[in-house]
C-alpha cells in the first residue's frame, strides 16, 4: 500500500500541471452537467415498513381527494378584544379563508365556523389549508400568498399566526455555518503551519472537493432519486475530512523535507505514509456512512451515501492533487522547523507539549486511564434517560410564527389539537366499514387520554373509513405515544372485524423513533465489526482495534449524555439558544454513532500508525508512544479543532435539528480526540507494552501485510536508511541497519522481514 501510494505521490508531483488540470476539468465538467441537470426531486420522507406509512398509502389509494401526502398549513386567529365570532372578526377570518382558497395549489380550506374549529371561549379559531402537492413542490408564490394573507388579516383586534409544513421551509432560512467553520479552520491552519501558503492548501482542496461532491450530487439527483437534503451532510463531512486529510499529508511532507529528502521524494513519502493512514481512515468513515443503509429510511440512506461519496473525493484529492500542488508551490512550501523552546535544567532544548504529555501518561498510565474513564462515565450518565422524538413546532423559537400558532392552539383548544391522529379503519374481506368505524369510534371516545373523536368518513367503495382523534396531551409527550400504541393494539379491532391503522405526524414520529431504536444495535454491530477487521489489517494487532472500538463507545455515550443534558433536560439551554427542551431528535443517536465512529477512527489511525511506525522501526513500546505524540499530537490536535469548529458552527441555526446535530457531533469529537485518543490511547498502549502489537501466528498468515507504516519505503533507494541520512526517529535505542535486508534490533527484540511484527 505505502509503496503504491508513494509512486502515486511522486507521479502526481512530477506531472503536477496535468494532475491539477484534470481536477479543474472535473470541477468544470460537473458544474456544466449540474447546470443542465433537472432540479433535485422532493425529499422522500416515506418510512417503509411502518404502520403510519401503510396508513398513508391506504389513504392515498382510497381517499385521493384528501391529498394525504400534500402540504398543510394551519392559520390561527385570535381576537384580542371580544370573540372571533363577532361580526367584524368573523368577516376578516372568512375573507382570509376565501383569499387562500383562490390559490390553484390549494385543494381545500376549512371554514372554522362550519367545522367547529372555534374554541369554547370564542377567543380562538383556526382554518386548515390542504395543498395538492407536498411541501417540497410548493411554488414560492403559494408560500408567499399564505404569508401575505396572514399579514393582511392581522390587526390590533386580530392576531394571525401560521403553522404547518407549508411554512417550514421558509422558516429555516439560510445559514452561514460553512463560512464560520472555514474561518476558524483557516486560523488553526495558519497557527499550525506558520505559513499562509501551507495553510491555504488544505482549505483550497477541501472546498474543491466539496464543490465537486455537491455538483455531482446535483447531477445524480434525478437518476438516483437523491433528495434536496443530501447536500447538507455531504458538505459538513466533506469539508471537515477534506481539511484534515490534506493537513496530514502537507504536514508529513514538510517533516520529510526537514529530514533532508528532495521535494519529489518528500511528496512520495508523505503520500505513502500519511496517505496510507488517510486511505484507511477514509474507509472507516465510508463504512460508517454507507452503513446507514441498514436503517431502512430512504432519506437517511441518501444522506449517508452522498456524504460517503464526498469522503472518497477527499481521499483521492489527498493522494493526487495535494502532491501536485506541493510541486507547483515548490520552495514556497518550506520544511517544518523546530519551534523555539526554552531549555531544561540540563541545558537541553525543552521538549514539545505533546512529548511532555506523552511522558506523563507513560509514567502514570493507570491514573490517566481511570481518570479519563471516570470523566466520560459521569458525563454519559444522562444518556440513560434518553427520550427520542422528532422536533415539531413546539421546539421552534418563540419568535417564529409556527411556535406562536402552536401556543395559540394549545391555549385555546388544548395541547392535543397540535397533533391529531388519523385512524384508518379497513373492513375485512371488502365488507362495509361503517359499522366497524362506529364501533372503533365508540371505544376510542371512552378513553380518558382522548379529547375529541371525529365522525367517520367513508370511502367511495365503502370498505374503508377514516376518523380524526385528538389526544388530550401534547404531541411530544410520552402519554401521546402510549395512546398511539393503545390504538394499534389488536383488542381495538378484534370486536369490529376490521383492520385499524393509525397515521398522523405524531404516529409517524413514534414509528420513526421505534425503527431507529431497533436498527441501532444491528447498525453498530455492522459498522464496528467491519471497521474492526479493517483496523486489524492496518495495525496488525487484535488489542489495538479492540481498544479503538471501546474508546469510541465511551466517546459516543458521553456525547449522548451531553446532548440529553442540554437538549432534553435543559441545562445551559439559554446559552445554546434552545427555545424549548424536549425529546432528542430520533435520528441523533444512530447519526452520531455513524459519523463519530468514522471520524474517531480518523484520529486513531493517524495517531497510532505513527506509533506503530516508530515501533516497527525499532523503538521500545513506551518510546514509540512518545515518538507518535512528538510527530502527530500537534497535527491531530489541529485537525480535531478544525472538525469541532465546523460542526459547532451549525449550532447557530434556528432549526433544532441542525443545532442538535452540530452540538452532538462537536462535543463527541471533542471527547474522542482530547480524552480518548490523547489520554486513554497512550495509557492503554503503555500498559499493554509489546502485547499491544502482537498478532497470533495463524492470523498473521491470513492478514495481508499492506505496509501502512511505510517500512519498505525506508529500504528503497533514496530513503534515509539507504543514503545515510538520519534515522526516521531519534531518542530510541534502535540500531538501524542498511540495505534491502535491513533488520532493526532493540533490547530483547528483533523487528524486520519475517519477524511477524
Amino acid at each position: 500500500m505505502a509503496s503504491f501510494l508513494s509512486r502515486l505521490g511522486r507521479f502526481s508531483f512530477r506531472r503536477r500541471w496535468l494532475v491539477a488540470l484534470l481536477w479543474v476539468v472535473l470541477l468544470v465538467g460537473t458544474g456544466v452537467l449540474a447546470g443542465r441537470a433537472p432540479a433535485a426531486p422532493p425529499n422522500d420522507f416515506s418510512m417503509p415498513g411502518t404502520e403510519a406509512q401503510q396508513a398513508y398509502d391506504l389513504l392515498e389509494e382510497r381517499f385521493p381527494e384528501l391529498n394525504a401526502d400534500g402540504a398543510t398549513a394551519r392559520v390561527v386567529f385570535r381576537a384580542e378584544d371580544g370573540k372571533v365570532t363577532d361580526p367584524e372578526a368573523k368577516k376578516a377570518v372568512q375573507e382570509a379563508a376565501r383569499e387562500l382558497g383562490n390559490n390553484p395549489q390549494v385543494a381545500r380550506i376549512t371554514d372554522p365556523y362550519t367545522t367547529r374549529s372555534v374554541s369554547k371561549d370564542g377567543s380562538t379559531a383556526y382554518a386548515q389549508v390542504s395543498y395538492r402537492v407536498p411541501s417540497s413542490k410548493l411554488e414560492a408564490r403559494s408560500v408567499t400568498a399564505l404569508q401575505d394573507t396572514a399579514e393582511q388579516a392581522r390587526s390590533q383586534e386580530l392576531t394571525v399566526e401560521v403553522a404547518g409544513n407549508a411554512v417550514s421551509e421558509v422558516a429555516a432560512g439560510g445559514h452561514s455555518s460553512e463560512a464560520l467553520g472555514l474561518a476558524v479552520a483557516a486560523l488553526v491552519l495558519v497557527i499550525t503551519f506558520g505559513s499562509l501558503l501551507a495553510a491555504g492548501l488544505p482549505l483550497l482542496t477541501a472546498v474543491l472537493g466539496v464543490g465537486i461532491g455537491a455538483l455531482a450530487i446535483r447531477v445524480l439527483a434525478e437518476p438516483l432519486g437523491l433528495g434536496s437534503t443530501t447536500t447538507g451532510l455531504a458538505t459538513m463531512i466533506g469539508l471537515a475530512v477534506g481539511i484534515d486529510y490534506a493537513l496530514f499529508v502537507v504536514s508529513r511532507y514538510r517533516a520529510e523535507l526537514a529530514r533532508g529528502r528532495s521535494r519529489e521524494e518528500a511528496a512520495g513519502h508523505a503520500v505513502g505514509t500519511a496517505g496510507s493512514a488517510v486511505v484507511f481512515a477514509g474507509l472507516t468513515v465510508v463504512i460508517a456512512l454507507a452503513g446507514l443503509c441498514v436503517v431502512g429510511i430512504p432519506m437517511l440512506t441518501q444522506m449517508g451515501l452522498a456524504a460517503a461519496g464526498t469522503v472518497v473525493i477527499a481521499v483521492l484529492i489527498a493522494g493526487t492533487l495535494i502532491p501536485a500542488l506541493l510541486g507547483i508551490c515548490g520552495r514556497r512550501i518550506a520544511p517544518s522547523r523546530p519551534r523555539r523552546r526554552g531549555k531544561d535544567k540540563d541545558g537541553l532544548p525543552r521538549p514539545s507539549m505533546g512529548v511532555r504529555w506523552a511522558r506523563f501518561v507513560v509514567r502514570r498510565p493507570v491514573a490517566v486511564l481511570l481518570g479519563g474513564v471516570a470523566l466520560l462515565g459521569v458525563i454519559a450518565v444522562p444518556a440513560v434517560s434518553l427520550k427520542m422524538g422528532l422536533p415539531g413546532d413546539e421546539s421552534k423559537p418563540v419568535s417564529t410564527t409556527q411556535r406562536r400558532a402552536y401556543d395559540l392552539v394549545a391555549e385555546g383548544f388544548g395541547p392535543g389539537f397540535n397533533g391529531p391522529l388519523t385512524v384508518v379503519v379497513q373492513a375485512d374481506d371488502g365488507g362495509s366499514a361503517q359499522a366497524a368505524a362506529q364501533s372503533v369510534a365508540r371505544q376510542i371516545g371512552g378513553r380518558k387520554d382522548v379529547a375529541v373523536v371525529g365522525q367517520p368518513r367513508l370511502s367511495e367503495s365503502g370498505d374503508t373509513a377514516v376518523l380524526n382523534v385528538v389526544p388530550a396531551t401534547a404531541p411530544p409527550s410520552p402519554e401521546t405515544a402510549d395512546l398511539v400504541h393503545a390504538l394499534r393494539a389488536p383488542a381495538l379491532a378484534s370486536g369490529s372485524d376490521a383492520r385499524v391503522l393509525v397515521a398522523g405526524t405524531t404516529a409517524m414520529n413514534v414509528d420513526v423513533s421505534q425503527k431507529l431504536s431497533d436498527a441501532l444495535i444491528p447498525y453498530l454491530a455492522l459498522v464496528v465489526g467491519l471497521a474492526f477487521l479493517l483496523l486489524i489489517v492496518v495495525f496488525r494487532s487484535l488489542l489495538v482495534p479492540l481498544k479503538a472500538a471501546l474508546g469510541f463507545l465511551l466517546s459516543v455515550l458521553a456525547g449522548l449524555g451531553a446532548v440529553v443534558a442540554v437538549f432534553q433536560w435543559g441545562w445551559l439551554a439559554s446559552l445554546f439558544g434552545i427555545a424549548e427542551p424536549g425529546p432528542v431528535m430520533s435520528m441523533m443517536p444512530i447519526f452520531m454513532v455513524g459519523v463519530v465512529f468514522g471520524l474517531a477512527m480518523d484520529y486513531e489511525v493517524f495517531l497510532v500508525t505513527r506509533m506503530r511506525e516508530a515501533y516497527v522501526h525499532g523503538q521500545s513500546p513506551s518510546d514509540s508512544v512518545i515518538s507518535g505524540f512528538e510527530h502527530s499530537a500537534r497535527v491531530v490536535t489541529a485537525a480535531a479543532v478544525i472538525m469541532i469548529s465546523v460542526f459547532a458552527s451549525f449550532m447557530g441555526s434556528d432549526e433544532q435539528m441542525l443545532k442538535t446535530i452540530g452540538f452532538g457531533l462537536a462535543i463527541a469529537v471533542l471527547f474522542d480526540a482530547f480524552v480518548v485518543r490523547m489520554a486513554l490511547v497512550p495509557a492503554v498502549l503503555a500498559l499493554l507494552g509489546r502485547s499491544a502489537w502482537h498478532l497470533p501466528r495463524w492470523l498473521d498468515r491470513l492478514v495481508p501485510d499492506l505496509d501502512v507504516e511505510g517500512e519498505r519505503l525506508e529500504r528503497e533507494p533514496g530513503g534515509p536508511t539507504a543514503t545515510g541520512l538520519e534515522a526516521p526517529y531519534d531518542g530510541g535505542s534502535a540500531s538501524v541497519g542498511r540495505g534491502p535486508d535491513c533488520v532493526v534490533e532493540t533490547a530483547g527484540s528483533r523487528v524486520g522481514p519475517g519477524s511477524g511484527h
